[in-house]
């Protein structure tokens, strides 16, 4: 890559992959969940994911981005220590507390990804592309922050710990 618009083609063929590689990891993630809030704000983001890929799709055919070959080792990496750690959970009492642990270290990966892409188009001055890109970001930010509210109002705050230092203590 030698100069800007090469690193972007390779950011938006790297985010292409990332999503489609969630894709395939929701249902199992979507299926360990336990509660119902978390199943439905993991089937939520996914609807949106499919959008993503959308999003992406159009802004690689107006620029002529050839999306095919691509692949994302970071959300491999994710994905992998997402579904090890669901497999390690030994009591289903934490179990949404892993998912939602691995889920906003996805989360947080995308938003890097999609802050950077944005600046990047706004730079050389892509706006149709910023604008999109921008939107995702914002509903990345949005699920991230979903999350964390599932996580502070619900699994951290209503004894999760508690059950934990039990555990621990016997």
């Amino acid at each position: 890559m030698n100069n800007l618009h090469q690193l972007f083609v390779h950011q938006i063929k790297d985010l292409y992959s990332a999503e489609n590689q969630l894709l395939k990891a929701f249902p199992e993630m979507i299926g360990a969940a336990q509660s119902d809030e978390l199943r439905q704000a993991l089937e939520m983001h996914r609807e949106e994911t499919l959008v993503h890929v959308d999003r992406l799709t159009e802004i690689a055919q107006e620029m002529k981005i050839d999306l095919a070959g691509a692949f994302c080792a970071g959300m491999e990496g994710l994905i992998k220590e997402a579904k090890s750690t669901i497999k390690e959970v030994g009591g289903m009492d934490v179990m949404d507390a892993a998912i939602i642990a691995s889920a906003q270290r996805i989360e947080h990966y995308e938003i890097a990804g999609y802050g950077t892409v944005e600046s990047m188009a706004k730079e050389m001055e892509h706006t149709e592309a910023a604008d999109r890109l921008g939107k995702t970001l914002a509903e990345e930010k949005k699920a991230d922050k979903k999350l964390s509210q599932l996580a502070e109002g619900g699994w951290f705050s209503s004894g999760l710990n508690e059950v934990a230092e039990k555990a621990h203590v016997a």
